[in-house]
């Protein structure tokens, strides 16, 4: 899509530099004469407040590493220790804990456009599934910062989460063993949690570099969902979507912001901050709110293997949703349909997060399992289906049909 760079350096030094090692002429045909469709939405711009949030998080990532202590002897006096005596280690503690729930409520925006304006179909699919990839990574990286405090929910929360893989037959012991790095939840386990954690968001950065490899060769998809026929369809992605995604980064900036330094524990738990005490069971166990849907479809079930695989499958059913929607018309802008079967499926994603928050009991486990059977009826059934039997409306002829009508249309209306 991006082609050959175009890139001409004047200068001397670039010129040398570009006959040896052409990086300004790759950064310039992917970032700056890189063709977009012209008709792009604010909810494009989450790709970028991604990579800001992934590079926010592996910076303070490494200045904290350089103060704790992954020892479960000193563990919390060295977060604390963070907090207190470093200069401004409270502000870099905020930020990194605050900056993965900004990292995961800008990647569930992030999916759910694609999901709404059909980002997964042809020719697409590798740029969807590496996404579903980069979402188990901060999954796990998730998990594990989320265990490096060592509080109680830090200690519990491992113990529960790791202990899932024993429903597996035959091989699920010596998985938590590996895990464990022994027969419990101690310090070989903290250890082991700290150094994946410190790996994982550099393996990270290398698949989003993948991931905008990808959808640089297939090209943007756009609400329409019609691919871009000439030139007139496009623009350059500097300065017309450099200075729109700087302006929603500053935005969500201000939100990230005001969270860390206004309500910073909001989203947190009170038992972490007391040390882990593997002899008192905090009396509701819950995971950090990123994880509360995929918690809800594992307590719906009452079997635990059974749990534990549609829990995995709630994410693997992801990687083959390309092949799952029959429908030809990728934007949901164009199926009635298709546009209300979505905006359900949003509710009941959200209605899985409230519910894994609740204690797994009466009228709680019984929404859980209903909510449970949509969330995979919605891709197994629902989709196949829907593309079957809906009559979309009629496609535009090309994107600046589209932009054009719009502006027709909002002409008339101020009329």
């Amino acid at each position: 899509m991006s082609g050959h760079s175009t890139f001409q350096p004047q200068n001397g030094i670039v010129k040398w530099m570009e006959r040896r090692l052409p990086i300004i002429g790759l950064a310039h045909s992917s970032f700056v004469a890189y063709p977009v469709p012209k008709n792009l939405n604010y909810w494009w711009t989450f790709g970028g407040i991604l990579a800001f949030c992934l590079m926010a998080q592996i910076i303070t990532g490494i200045v904290l590493v350089m103060h704790y202590a992954p020892n479960t002897a000193i563990a919390f006096a060295s977060v604390e220790h963070i907090m207190r005596d470093v200069n401004w280690g409270w502000m870099l503690r905020y930020l990194h804990a605050n900056g993965a729930s900004m990292f995961f409520i800008a990647v569930y925006i992030h999916i759910m456009r694609g999901l709404y304006y059909g980002s997964y179909k042809e020719p697409r699919e590798v740029v969807w599934i590496l996404g579903v990839v980069i979402f188990l990574l901060m999954m796990a990286t998730g998990f594990m910062g989320y265990v490096l405090p060592w509080g109680q929910m830090s200690f519990w929360g491992a113990t529960v989460i790791t202990n899932l893989f024993s429903a597996f037959p035959i091989v699920g012991d010596p998985i938590v063993e590996l895990l464990w790095g022994g027969f419990a939840v101690d310090n070989p386990t903290l250890n082991r949690f700290f150094s994946l954690h410190y790996l994982l968001p550099f393996m990270l950065a290398a698949i989003v570099g993948l991931h905008i490899w990808a959808f640089h060769e297939a090209g943007n998809n756009n609400p329409t969902g019609v691919e871009p026929k000439d030139a007139q369809d496009s623009v350059a992605f500097t300065p017309y979507y450099t200075i729109k995604d700087l302006y929603a980064i500053v935005l969500f900036m201000i939100f990230f912001v005001w969270m860390a330094f206004m309500v910073p524990n909001f989203l947190g738990h009170p038992d972490n901050y007391i040390p882990a005490d593997p002899l008192v069971t905090p009396a509701h166990i819950v995971p950090e709110w990123y994880f509360l849907p995929f918690y809800a479809i594992l307590r719906a079930v009452p079997d635990k293997l059974g749990g534990v695989l549609l829990m995995f499958g709630a994410i693997a059913v992801l990687f083959v949703l390309p092949w799952l929607d029959t429908s030809k018309v990728r934007s949901n802008t164009y199926r009635p349909l298709g546009k209300q079967f979505f905006w359900i499926f949003v509710f009941v994603c959200i209605a899985l997060g409230y519910l894994g928050a609740k204690p797994a009991e009466g009228g709680y486990v019984i929404a859980s399992r209903i909510a449970t059977v949509w969330y995979f009826a919605h891709f197994l059934v629902i989709l196949p289906v829907l593309g079957l039997i809906e009559k979309p409306k009629p496609l535009p002829n090309s994107i600046s049909e589209a932009v054009l009508a719009k502006k027709g249309g909002s002409a008339a209306a101020a009329e």
